[in-house]
């Protein structure tokens, strides 16, 4: 769930400015930020691993305030963020990047202020694919496993998750217990997957009234 918040202002940060900056690195910054979607778990995990150890200069940093960060609870937040993040931010820019920008024009003309456009319309119009990314992002972080056991490792009621969980119960044997943590796990996943449902069948009637109301009433449609 923490990684889905992070995830959530993150990406709605990093997706807008990204979908409105026209400079010749964008495509490199984006296929940074792909980069886990496309690498195996135990990659990123390794990855995370040699970033925030002992030796590295973060971990050194960390070391001297008195913390670490390799196998405790906030690094199984971090492996999470990091691989769920491709599928909030490739959502959630798209969403931005299908937005008529005509619209934050004419608001701009009557006066209103960045903040007051993005809040009142950019977030409206682009909400469906948020909240698409924001279920997606969710769904991928609840199934980490490879970077959270690289990275975390398997400390238990520390650092184990519910994918981790999973695979040492059956290693261990314990049948009993790796079936409850599967059936909890479909069933969140399978509430995910009618949310995002929800949310792609509702899109064409938000963008549809959005829309009317600003074909009918410019000033009517920007007053807050």
């Amino acid at each position: 769930m923490i990684a889905t918040i992070i995830n959530f202002f993150a990406g709605i940060f990093i997706a807008r400015i990204m979908s409105r900056y026209p400079g010749k690195l964008k495509n490199l910054i984006e296929g940074i930020f792909m980069l886990p979607m496309v690498l195996p778990p135990t990659v990123v995990g390794l990855i995370l691993l040699l970033v925030f150890s002992k030796n590295s200069p973060i971990g050194k940093l960390l070391s001297m305030l008195g913390t670490t960060l390799v196998f405790s609870w906030p690094a199984t937040v971090i492996a999470a963020v990091f691989v769920s993040f491709p599928l909030m931010y490739i959502t959630t820019q798209g969403a931005f990047e299908q937005i008529d920008t005509n619209i934050e024009d004419a608001a701009r003309t009557l006066g209103l202020n960045e903040w007051k456009i993005f809040w009142v319309i950019t977030m409206p119009l682009a909400w469906p694919g948020v909240a698409a990314g924001t279920v997606l992002a969710f769904a991928r972080s609840l199934g980490e496993f490879g970077a959270t056991l690289m990275f975390a490792g398997n400390i238990p009621g520390r650092t184990e998750t519910i994918p981790v969980a999973i695979y040492f119960a059956v290693q261990a044997g314990d049948k009993v217990k790796a079936a409850f943590l599967i059936t909890i796990t479909l069933i969140i996943t399978f509430i995910s997957v009618l949310v995002l449902a929800y949310w792609k069948r509702k899109k064409p009637k938000i963008l549809s009234l959005l829309n009317y109301a600003y074909s009918k009433n410019k000033k009517e449609f920007f007053r807050v």
